[in-house]
């Protein structure tokens, strides 16, 4: 199995994990002003990316609390 450096791993936009979610944009924003969003990363320009892996233990975690 190769292993994927952290430069090489996917990330995600916003709208990609709306979308994949099917949430509103403003609930992906409401729910990172709360700190219950998955961890994002910010870039120069001001947008947001989400690492994939922190999206799918974010998800993990979600399952784990309900």
């Amino acid at each position: 199995m190769a292993v994927t450096s952290p430069r090489t791993t996917q990330k995600l936009t916003v709208d990609e994990v709306c979308a994949e979610l099917q949430v509103a944009r403003s609930t992906f924003y409401d729910w990172r002003q709360k700190g219950r969003a998955p961890r994002c990363i910010r870039l120069p320009n001001g947008a947001l990316r989400i690492r994939r892996s922190d999206f799918e233990n974010w998800l993990t975690d979600c399952e784990a609390h309900s």
